[in-house]
């Protein structure tokens, strides 16, 4: 590829690798130590080393326009940090664990595929309906040419290009039962009826109620689009992990659920209950 741009980011503030297989978003793939993958349209490929951040195949351009705002570059995460800890204090060693995440500030239209696609769903189906779709349905990308994966080279299709598609169709990519939720969603949203620019200020009560109106939307994939497509940091998904975590370490309950850095905490926990599940045991 043509281009890159460094970015001096200290690893430990910031972590490429944590944040794109964090369980946000399901296109990004680590080979021969970069993180290859495709958002926005475009196909880059990142690589982090200790002096800072390298992403191929983009320039300041696209780095301000795109990439910046996608990693969540501006937010001070070291004041989060600091924030929830004095919150909730049962947090200290799990936000120290996963101090390098971020929040993905996603497209709010593939953040919704996505998880509808995720629900009662493992990591590499879902990223295999994703692919299958994109190669079949989405543009080419910018950069598509270079990319390792053919799917890769595809843009997320958009909800125009999947509106047509039949739920016959979606099973055969291995959709399953959540074919007729992808129906659904992608002509509401293709034909105006979800407004994903009022979502986005809407009180956020009121994003949720708009979003669970969509069939197959329930609390927790609605968490998840309002946290990584609409950068709504006071959602708190509730997957098998969070729960697990609830019933155990915070089986009293965290005063973190609903505050500001919601999102942020349950991004901390998550990442730390899956590296150590043994510390999460419900005592008899």
């Amino acid at each position: 590829m043509d281009g890159y741009i460094f970015i001096s980011y200290n690893r430990k503030k910031f972590s490429v690798l944590d944040t794109l297989t964090s369980g946000q978003c399901f296109r990004w793939t680590e080979r021969d130590g970069r993180l290859c993958g495709t958002a926005f349209g475009r196909y880059v490929e990142m690589e982090q080393k200790d002096d800072g951040l390298t992403i191929y195949g983009a320039d300041k351009a696209d780095y301000q326009a795109v990439w910046r705002q996608y990693l969540d570059l501006d937010r001070d995460y070291d004041g989060i940090r600091r924030t929830v800890t004095e919150i909730e204090p049962r947090l200290a060693d799990s936000a120290e664990y996963a101090s390098g995440v971020h929040i993905l500030a996603q497209e709010p239209w593939e953040a919704l595929c996505s998880f509808v696609i995720s629900q009662n769903n493992n990591i590499p189906r879902i990223r295999g309906i994703i692919s299958r779709l994109c190669l079949h349905y989405g543009e080419t990308a910018i950069n598509g040419e270079f990319a390792r994966d053919e799917a890769d080279g595809h843009a997320f299709p958009t909800p125009q290009a999947l509106a047509g598609v039949s739920e016959e169709t979606f099973r055969q990519f291995g959709c399953g039962y959540r074919a007729s939720y992808l129906t659904e969603v992608s002509r509401r949203v293709a034909n105006g009826e979800i407004d994903f620019e009022y979502i986005k200020k809407a009180p956020i009560d009121e994003a949720r109620k708009i979003l669970r109106s969509l069939k197959g939307v329930g609390p927790k994939v609605a968490e998840c689009v309002l946290l990584y497509g609409f950068g709504r940091l006071e959602c708190f998904p509730v997957d098998v992990w969070i729960r697990r975590a609830l019933e155990t370490e915070f089986s009293s309950g965290t005063a973190l659920i609903g505050s500001e850095y919601a999102g942020v905490a349950q991004q901390y926990i998550f990442e730390y209950i899956r590296r150590y599940p043994d510390q999460f045991v419900k005592k008899e």
